[in-house]
């Protein structure tokens, strides 16, 4: 039996590794045609690469962009148009982090953090929706984090952007959810990327991407009767106190 996202057409934000990487891999394997971007031509490069040994002979193109600029992105859509001849599915992924009180964040830093966080994912959204409206509806996923429900210290631009991106996503999915296009998000605690900045070590606590990719899965399976509109992930053991 053909997968149910079998020939599906999909663009991943944020892709060239990390949980990007693993759900676009897992789109592939399930047989769907895939468009990543990242910011940096060599990591994209890597992962396209990566995508390519694993996909069984499907579609996998990629772009540079940075998810910040409207200009760019519309580019990227425009690139998935010609690459894959329409549109199904969005992950909104890309995201960034910055860590530091309130009074020490940079401007600079602030807008970047939304811009790539919050302004990014609704960019891409809307050129979605746009395309979803020729066809017969699609779905959006996008990946925020606990982080947009728990505040912490250090965490003012970063919480901002994720509280914002839940906010945007619900209010989107009952703009949509009659235009048969199912709007999701995902919230997970700690993963184990480099998302923090430098090399990290493997972590055998922490959720692997490879899980947040198989949670993505399991929504796009879903009957289209049926909506999961959010779901929350923790590591099951996390190191005590």
């Amino acid at each position: 039996m053909n997968d149910i996202l079998s020939g599906k057409r999909a663009i991943v934000t944020g892709a060239s590794k990390g949980i990007g990487l693993a759900v676009a891999n897992a789109l592939v394997a399930s047989g769907a045609d895939v468009v990543i971007c990242g910011r940096q031509q060599a990591s994209l490069d890597a992962a396209l690469a990566d995508l390519s040994k694993n996909g069984g002979g499907r579609k996998v193109a990629g772009r540079t962009a940075d998810v910040r600029d409207s200009g760019q992105v519309a580019k990227l859509f425009q690139f998935a148009d010609r690459e894959l001849g329409g549109l199904d599915i969005l992950i909104n992924n890309a995201g960034i982090g910055a860590f530091r009180a309130t009074a020490e964040l940079s401007v600079e830093e602030w807008d970047r953090l939304i811009g790539t966080n919050l302004s990014g994912a609704f960019y891409c959204s809307r050129e979605a929706l746009q395309r979803f409206q020729l066809g017969k509806g699609g779905a959006i996923i996008n990946i925020s984090s606990l982080a947009g429900k728990n505040p912490f210290a250090g965490g003012a631009a970063y919480n901002a952007s994720k509280f914002g991106l839940n906010g945007f996503t619900e209010a989107m999915m009952l703009d949509h959810r009659n235009d048969n296009v199912r709007v999701s998000y995902i919230m997970p605690g700690s993963v184990d990327t480099e998302f923090g900045g430098g090399a990290q070590k493997r972590s055998d606590w922490k959720i692997a991407p490879e899980d947040i990719a198989e949670i993505v899965m399991g929504i796009l399976r879903m009957p289209e009767r049926t909506l999961i509109s959010r779901v929350e992930v923790r590591p099951s053991r996390p190191p005590k106190g």
